[in-house]
């Protein structure tokens, strides 16, 4: 059997330009899709950008353009985060583009066939920012925490709902039969509450008249798609379905990275929305937190929010993604700040790692040491390969970083330049071995990086030049 692998982030809206909450959010899947790619996996790694709604259709409306011109412009810099972040991604698609529009009309038919779509009149509290629904006991004095900026609307009119209410009990028999479906175990206790404590059928369309930014609803020209029923089918359409059903097949079911606010859409409102399709449910959902700046909550208004093209032009892709896999806790909140950013930079991926090769492999140069010997086996120890099927990638760099410290503390207790070169010779070889499966495990971290060092420390040694030159 083939052993195959598929592997997506969230669709991000492109009503702003990318921040790092994403690119911290792709990169750990980039990561993922890299480690099974290593263990023998042919890997679909795809994403894309969600593109209505009526966020989107206001922001384009306030820069006088058509909806569709505003979405190409902003899809483009998604896009180009599989350059600058160095990315192995293997699809991109818009809900904008026409198989995806197709998808999401088909599934549309499937929900509305078993009967889970029908229309009725009501009246909601809306967070544009969120593009949700909210309950009183969500709201703060009225107004969304998440989007504080922003003022709750009212919607009252005719839309068709879903009727999520019918799936509480098949969503609970779910996370208890597959206890890793939802990690970190935290989240899928979060998910458990919120659907122990009932489900209410929620609206999957708009009235053309008002908000005309959407996908057509089958058969009814007056309403459009809500935009995350649309937005949820891009985990299918990215591969194919429903016109290529030999390669959906073969992929399907997915392993999903969203953020922490992203919880319910995609372990409970996606999965009884796949249920209802008669699709299978996704394999497993991975919850990241949220990436503070300096401490605080990054927000236009307060002008911290850090752009990844910048932080790449300044720091290289390899430190950028090194940082967010090793610095934020994979499954829990962190914190950027540029102090710490240099810091790590200089003292772990400069001195640490980028020395420890130069001396080696200078050394080695000098004494015309030849490596000839492939790496057998898998790079990885059994407690790494755990962590990694985990998703735990903070703890696997730790695990890797501590071997590069041992590898230097060696060093300057052996004393090679002080040595005779047979005995030279000897050390070298065997710590150009350390060296190479650390860089081979380094792979799907800093993949750059890891490259220019394999290719250094095999056949004839050849001195390595700074890998990450020290900032000032």
């Amino acid at each position: 059997m083939d052993k195959k692998f598929y592997i997506t982030t969230t669709a991000p809206y492109v009503n702003a330009d990318p921040h790092i909450g994403f690119a911290l959010e792709i990169v750990q899947a980039d990561a993922v899709a890299r480690y099974k790619r290593m263990e023998g996996y042919e890997v679909s790694f795809g994403f894309g950008t969600d593109e209505h709604g009526v966020k989107i259709y206001r922001k384009a409306l306030e820069a006088k353009m058509d909806p569709l011109s505003y979405c190409n412009s902003y899809a483009k810099k998604f896009d180009d985060l599989t350059h600058i972040l160095n990315l192995s991604t293997t699809h991109f698609i818009r809900t904008t583009d026409p198989k995806h529009i197709h998808a999401a009309q088909e599934f549309w038919n499937l929900c509305f066939q078993n009967g889970d779509i029908y229309k009725k009149n009501y009246r909601i509290k809306y967070c544009v920012g969120c593009e949700l629904e909210k309950t009183d006991s969500e709201l703060e004095n009225n107004i969304c925490p998440v989007h504080p900026n922003l003022k709750i609307e009212i919607y009252e009119e005719e839309n068709y709902f879903f009727r999520f209410s019918k799936y509480q009990n098949r969503l609970l028999k779910l996370y208890t039969d597959q206890p890793e479906f939802v990690t970190p175990q935290n989240r899928l206790l979060e998910i458990k509450t919120f659907v122990q404590n009932g489900l209410q059928d929620f609206s999957i369309s708009r009235l053309r008249e008002k908000m005309p930014w959407g996908i057509d609803v089958p058969n009814d020209n007056k309403h459009v798609m809500y935009v995350w029923f649309d937005a949820l089918v891009f985990y299918i359409s990215n591969i194919g379905w429903p016109t290529e059903q030999k390669n959906f097949k073969s992929w399907w079911p997915v392993v999903q990275l969203a953020g922490k606010d992203n919880l319910r859409q995609q372990s409970a409102i996606w999965q009884a929305m796949l249920m209802s399709s008669g699709l299978p449910t996704s394999k497993q959902i991975r919850i990241h937190g949220f990436i503070t700046s300096n401490g605080q909550k990054m927000s236009k208004s307060l002008g911290n929010v850090i752009n990844p093209f910048d932080l790449v032009k300044q720091y290289g892709s390899d430190a950028v993604r090194y940082y967010l896999l090793k610095e934020i806790p994979s499954f829990n909140d962190g914190d950027f700040s540029f102090d710490r950013m240099k810091e790590v930079y200089n003292s772990e991926l400069a001195n640490e790692l980028g020395n420890l090769v130069s001396r080696i492999t200078t050394i080695a140069a000098t004494d015309h040491v030849i490596i000839n010997d492939d790496l057998l086996g898998n790079v990885y120890t059994k407690s790494q390969i755990a962590l990694f099927e985990k998703g735990q990638l903070d703890l696997v760099i730790k695990s890797i970083w501590d071997h590069i410290k041992e590898l230097n503390k060696n060093t300057n207790d052996f004393e090679p330049w002080k040595k005779s070169q047979a005995e030279r010779t000897v050390f070298l070889k065997k710590m150009l071995n350390e060296i190479r499966i650390i860089a081979h495990q380094l792979l799907p971290i800093i993949p750059t990086a890891s490259e220019k060092i394999i290719a250094s420390t095999k056949g004839t040694i050849i001195k390595t030049p700074p890998l990450f030159p020290r900032l000032k």
